[in-house]
């Protein structure tokens, strides 16, 4: 049985790995670079991307997660898991992150906190739609070379996959729907 990681430093780690675990899926916090040695995926949950950034930096931990993920290291980053990944910030290129996929990222562009919302998305692939929860969430506004777009709202991509990667603009975790983590799970991580 496969193991998949959550990174442990700060966000929706809990959400994610009960999510993990309800479908079978062996789980382990990621804190340090010697962890990865024990997972065959990472999820990057959502919470504080600024944060989660800085603190990937001071704990050694952002060289070698890049490195893993680079060389193919299944990696699906959820809200500012999302933002840990893209290649590009609209505003804010400056912010440490893994930088890895192919798409330009706008922080928070569904509005704050109070604008929060939950709505069901058509995914390519999926028979039923899935339900998805919008929170501070960030907004892909554009798509380079190896992105596929697995769902759109209001005409922008927020679930998209290049490769080893997957990432979503929503949480999820925070829905009783497995879908997205089965997707993860047996799709990517077993490939």
């Amino acid at each position: 049985m496969k193991t998949i990681g959550i990174l442990g430093i700060q966000g929706a780690i809990e959400e994610h790995e009960a999510m993990l675990q309800s479908i079978g899926c062996n789980t382990r916090w990621v804190k340090e670079a010697k962890d990865l040695r024990s997972i065959d995926g990472i999820i990057l949950p959502g919470g504080e991307s600024t944060s989660m950034g800085k603190q990937l930096e001071w704990s050694g931990l952002m060289e070698p997660l890049r490195k893993a993920i680079a060389k193919g290291m299944p990696a699906f980053g959820t809200c500012a898991g999302m933002i840990l990944l893209a290649k590009e910030l609209e505003g804010n290129n400056l912010q440490s992150r893994l930088g890895l996929m192919n798409i330009v990222v706008k922080r928070n562009a569904y509005g704050s906190q109070l604008d929060s919302f939950v709505t069901d998305l058509k995914v390519k692939g999926f028979a039923q739609p899935l339900p998805a929860v919008f929170i501070r969430a960030p907004r892909i506004e554009a798509c380079g070379e190896g992105v596929e777009t697995l769902a759109s709202y209001k005409e922008h991509p927020v679930l998209v996959r290049q490769g080893n990667m997957m990432a979503a603009s929503f949480h999820p975790e925070l829905t009783d729907c497995t879908e997205l983590h089965r997707y993860f799970a047996e799709q990517m991580v077993s490939e």
